[in-house]
């Protein structure tokens, strides 16, 4: 199978795509840990990222890149607080927090950019090869 160094670099700009998605819903998930109030009322729910393979361009058959197929709302229950004097207090002095754990989001946050810095040195890889390759013909 015949792979072009075009495909190459739609492969690896796919998965750029995709760890850029991952690190921009992390940064929302910690900017939103203490959010007791959002737009669909009660506390913010997490957002996970769900990656699938798709086909590149004009790539031969089994040649996949990576997309974003959705950003879903995370289904685990708020976390309940004890604070009676807090505004979104329930009757009982509960307040209901995002289900987010700071260290879980860091631990996302980091490893999308480490796969992203891995997907960009592909890119230059592939880049580097293809400029090799036109300088033969000179």
């Amino acid at each position: 199978m015949a792979v072009d160094f075009f495909t190459a670099m739609e492969v690896s700009a796919s998965g750029l795509s995709v760890e850029r998605t991952r690190m921009n819903v992390a940064a929302s998930n910690l900017a939103n840990a203490s959010t007791t109030r959002a737009a669909g009322g009660g506390p913010y729910q997490r957002r996970d990222v769900v990656v699938q393979s798709a086909p590149v361009g004009g790539a031969a058959p089994g040649v996949s890149g990576a997309v974003v197929s959705q950003v879903r709302p995370d289904a685990s229950p708020p976390r309940l607080e004890y604070d009676p004097g807090h505004p979104d207090a329930d009757a009982d002095g509960y307040v209901a927090y995002p289900n987010i754990n700071p260290v879980e989001e860091m631990v996302d946050m980091i490893t999308a950019s480490r796969a992203y810095e891995a997907g960009v040195t592909a890119l230059g890889t592939a880049v580097s090869m293809a400029e090799r390759a036109l300088g033969i013909g000179r």
